[in-house]
């Protein structure tokens, strides 16, 4: 069902950026869509300008109609929810699981599961009862993901997204599996990543015009015989930024077979039981352990942790065994 906003204007103000100030839970973008759509109007007048100038004492109106249903259809699928509330919703993924549906994976995925779970707590992303994607990471790898139930945790979600942490809002950490011992304990991976002349379904380091900056900061936790834990932070998020700056550095994640293959006589390395834990690892050794960010409503930090999941922390064990 429909719903009707009313506000009256206290100053001369832009008719959409009045409308985002007076009703938070909307995000700016949606109003200028509903005022194009005809669905706003001001002293009983509809308009189509968002820009348009109000003067103090103008009552303006607003039409909302009811969310779209949402597409892909919900699904039931177990969640290991972390923290849910009105605005957002935080997940610990499983490795196998794909975010968002699309070619070869239209059922099953995350979103599918959201849908289902949130059901009418999603007010809608731009008009369609659908769950906010933010940031996604690979179906192989497990941890923590947020996301939006309604447009203006969408918007703000976002804006901390894109900065990366730079102003202080967004933290992000992986921990890996990597082979080898890494030559410093600690540094900074810097260069270009775009899609590989050989193979574009795979990214790489690269210095062609399309390639994107991406920056990458680690450290290592723990090294041992054959390989090493180690800790990254990201300051962007390209697509396989982990993966393909690890093995631009001639450490390749355990378990990639995409970026990694050169690798798999290292196996041999191992000792006999982690070799055999390897073999059950579903794709590469890679957890999203930490995430924080400011609540879109509140304001207040959230920070969440999420241990490794039981295949990645068994490997592991059986590294440290050896």
């Amino acid at each position: 069902m429909s719903s009707t906003l009313k506000a009256t204007a206290t100053e001369a103000i832009r008719l959409d950026k009045f409308l985002g100030a007076a009703f938070a839970e909307i995000s700016r973008a949606r109003f200028q869509k509903l005022i194009a759509d005809g669905h706003v109007s001001v002293e009983g007048e509809t308009v189509d300008d968002a820009g348009l100038k109000l003067k103090p004492g103008q009552d303006v109106v607003v039409e909302v109609p009811e969310a779209a249903p949402a597409e892909p259809r919900g699904e039931a699928i177990d969640l290991d929810i972390i923290y849910e509330d009105k605005d957002l919703i935080v997940i610990n993924k499983p490795a196998g699981l794909v975010v968002h549906p699309g070619a070869g994976n239209e059922t099953g995925t995350l979103v599918n599961a959201l849908i289902a779970h949130c059901g009418e707590s999603l007010s809608g992303i731009g008009g369609v009862k659908r769950p906010g994607i933010v940031h996604r990471i690979d179906k192989e790898t497990s941890g923590l993901l947020v996301v939006a139930k309604n447009d203006k945790a969408h918007q703000s979600l976002s804006e901390q997204f894109a900065a990366h942490g730079r102003d202080g809002r967004m933290e992000r950490e992986y921990l890996a599996l990597v082979w080898g011992q890494l030559e410093r304990r600690a540094g900074t991976v810097h260069t270009g990543i775009g899609r590989s002349s050989a193979n574009r379904q795979k990214m790489a380091v690269s210095k062609s015009a399309d390639a994107r900056e991406a920056i990458t900061h680690y450290e290592v936790v723990a090294a041992y015989a054959a390989a090493s834990l180690i800790r990254c932070k990201l300051e962007t998020g390209r697509t396989h930024q982990i993966r393909v700056h690890m093995a631009h550095l001639g450490h390749p994640l355990l378990g990639d077979t995409a970026y990694g293959s050169g690798f798999a006589a290292s196996k041999s390395k191992l000792p006999l039981k982690a070799q055999g834990d390897l073999s059950h690892l579903r794709g590469q050794a890679l957890h999203a352990a930490v995430l924080g960010f400011d609540h879109p409503r509140t304001g207040k930090h959230l920070r969440f942790e999420a241990p490794l999941p039981e295949p990645m922390a068994r490997l592991l064990a059986s590294i440290k065994e050896g």
